[in-house]
């Protein structure tokens, strides 16, 4: 029986994710554009049902719900060439299409007048599924839209679907360089706190690392966001391979999160994915020979990582699940751990198993890919805690100078005081505060 998966893309950035994830979709399935399976994709043995639904007419649906309180991003994609595979009616536009102004208080409060639709969509969505098993929520948390409303229905998410699993896919912002939007520290924060009192899983994807990756392992020298949003929907894609392709192992979502996530409060995992290619660019189709230790190797490195975390001394792997995508035998796989282990590239908890658990996965027979193995990497890694650190610093520069606060004194949540921001610097401290606790030996003895 297939475990549904319903996506739910919020704001610019989820949307345009969410775009190209579907894209993906298609065309690992012999989807057609318009829904309709290609006539070589006929009688094949994947589980299509997860992520698309059939209409009366047999046309494939994806179980997504596209929400912007603005037109322009949801406007493009119903524009191009796939506008028609989705449901018309899981739209959700704002009928001012105004936006949120990148105020994560405006985002939260049209979050509270449009509830209503939106929950009617995903209830909708719901009913329609034989045996849902949770939702995915892409969105970016530096804007008004995916950070403010993104927070919103994860709240609702979580009172209204209490047993079902919540994974999101969270751009984080690029800490780095300075912003357009001043008011990003606050955004993170806020929407931080979300994330880690609502969500069962957060996959952090950072905008510093995947800009990086696409300068130094795809050779762009002028990245723009339909290059990172490609490394996104890749990763997108890779997680969810076992999911619509299934094996013996991970072939439902609470089997991949659970092994990852040891401790309920750190759920925040990072991802590193390789050989990376673009079709966008002739220097990122170089081929070369891969193999499973290679493969394994390389996710471990920091390279190749889609989080820019600085790890200190005591940093540690709390847990790690690679999807192994190609045409390998479990003997490779079993040498290969063998091999990293004696070489201790890898350094784990020093309370918990110290392995790598392995998932395989077949590749889809529609795409022609010049490598022989490609990897996908899903770690929880204590030097998260880091990125979470310099968000932190941020928001405590700009509230030591009570900087734009008027913008959020305007909306309802903030209305009778600041207490959500303080409530919300506390709650991204405790994190912090656990994730250097796992790296102790007595961690466990402090229960």
């Amino acid at each position: 029986m297939p475990r549904e998966i319903i996506t739910i893309q919020t704001g610019q950035c989820g949307n345009q994710i969410g775009g190209e994830f579907w894209k993906q979709l298609c065309l690992e399935h012999g989807i057609s554009p318009g829904g309709n399976l290609e006539d070589y994709a006929v009688g094949s043995n994947d589980r299509k049902d997860v992520f698309f639904y059939q209409a009366d007419d047999d046309h494939y649906i994806p179980r997504s719900i596209l929400v912007d309180l603005e037109p322009r991003v949801v406007g493009n994609i119903m524009e191009s060439s796939y506008g028609s595979l989705y449901n018309p009616e899981n739209i959700y536009l704002s009928n001012d299409g105004s936006g949120a102004g990148n105020n994560w208080a405006s985002g939260y409060s049209q979050g509270e007048r449009i509830c209503e639709d939106i929950m009617e969509m995903l209830d909708r969505e719901a009913d329609n599924s034989d045996s849902l098993e949770g939702f995915n929520l892409l969105h970016s948390i530096a804007g008004g839209t995916g950070s403010g409303l993104g927070s919103f229905l994860l709240e609702r998410l979580s009172d209204r679907f209490p047993k079902k699993l919540l994974q999101t896919y969270s751009v984080f912002p690029n800490n780095e360089n300075s912003s357009d939007v001043v008011v990003q520290p606050y955004n993170c924060l806020l929407a931080m706190k979300r994330l880690a009192k609502n969500a069962d899983c957060v996959m952090v994807l950072d905008n510093a690392a995947l800009t990086r990756i696409v300068a130094d392992r795809l050779h762009i020298q002028n990245p723009d966001i339909s290059h990172t949003n490609q490394l996104v929907s890749t990763v997108l894609s890779a997680s969810t391979m076992t999911l619509r392709y299934p094996s013996y192992m991970n072939n439902d979502l609470a089997s991949i999160i659970a092994p990852l996530i040891p401790v309920p409060k750190c759920h925040f995992i990072s991802t590193a994915y390789t050989p990376f290619t673009s079709n966008n660019a002739d220097s990122a189709k170089v081929v070369r020979k891969t193999t499973v230790l290679d493969v394994m190797r390389r996710l471990l490195q920091s390279k190749n990582k889609m989080v820019s975390t600085t790890p200190s001394k005591s940093s540690c792997y709390i847990s790690i699940l690679n999807i192994i995508q190609g045409d390998v035998e479990p003997t490779e796989v079993h040498k290969s751990l063998l091999r990293i282990r004696e070489r201790r590239i890898a350094q784990f908890i020093p309370w918990g198993p110290a392995s790598i658990q392995v998932a395989l996965t077949r590749k889809s027979p529609y795409i022609h890919s010049q490598h022989r193995v490609s990897g996908l990497m899903m770690a929880n890694h204590t030097s998260i805690a880091s990125l979470f650190n310099r968000a932190l610093l941020q928001y405590d520069r700009l509230r030591k100078r009570n900087a734009f606060l008027d913008l959020y004194r305007r909306e309802p949540i903030f209305a009778d005081g600041l207490d959500e921001f303080d409530d919300a610097r506390e709650t991204v401290q405790d994190l912090i505060s656990e994730y250097r606790a796992c790296e102790s030996e007595n961690y466990m003895k402090s229960f």
